[in-house]
């Protein structure tokens, strides 16, 4: 396999990752369906962000260092479960709570960058993403990749990740799928806190496993 053919199959691999439900789906379709649409693309952004930082953490060994030292890998799943849990918790509670309307909703003042990193938290909060990309790394880049290829790496996890959620960002934020979320908004916003609390606690308690 060409180089080339391997990034172009590291492309698929992590697109099809991004692509699977997950919290960070979830986090970015209930904050455009909320919010406006610049909000959303806020959310998009965080994740692809995340989602390099990930990537490069990947490529300068961080697997190798869970894998050597494994109280700091049980610690990264604890925390990572505890932040996700206590985002269920916050929707859950706020599920009865009127939406933001006017200045609020559209993002004035920091609303932009808040919502940026609470989605860059929620994409660096599952270490086991850093497996993953690890994991497909290994499997299908060639043995000596070039330095190109590698320094390359880390920017196309955020085309694709910050691509994905931009695209899941414009399809929530239209007129039609906000209706429908404002008419079941805390039937929805409370089966999306379940939904990300019980993901938070299954990480830590796979981590007691470890």
């Amino acid at each position: 396999m060409t180089e080339i053919m391997s990034v172009l199959a590291i492309m698929a691999a992590i697109l099809v990752g991004a692509i699977s439900p997950g919290p960070s789906f979830l986090l970015v379709a209930r904050t455009s369906l909320s919010q406006s649409r610049r909000i959303g693309l806020a959310s998009a952004l965080g994740m692809g962000v995340g989602g390099m930082i990930l990537a490069t953490l990947a490529v300068i060994g961080l697997q190798a260092l869970f894998m050597q030292v494994e109280w700091l890998y049980m610690g990264f799943k604890v925390g990572g479960g505890a932040y996700l849990a206590y985002l269920g918790y916050r929707l859950w509670r706020g599920a009865k709570e009127p939406l933001a309307t006017g200045n609020e909703a559209t993002g004035r003042g920091n609303g932009f960058f808040r919502t940026f990193l609470l989605s860059l938290g929620t994409q660096l909060s599952n270490p086991k993403t850093v497996i993953f990309y690890s994991s497909v790394f290994a499997a299908l880049l060639p043995a000596r990749p070039s330095l190109g290829t590698i320094v390359m790496l880390p920017f196309i996890l955020f085309l694709i990740e910050g691509g994905w959620y931009s695209a899941v960002a414009l399809a929530f934020s239209t007129a039609r799928p906000r209706a429908a979320y404002l008419s079941f908004k805390a039937w929805i916003d409370r089966a999306a806190g379940a939904v990300m609390a019980a993901l938070g606690l299954r990480l830590i308690f796979s981590a007691a496993k470890v």
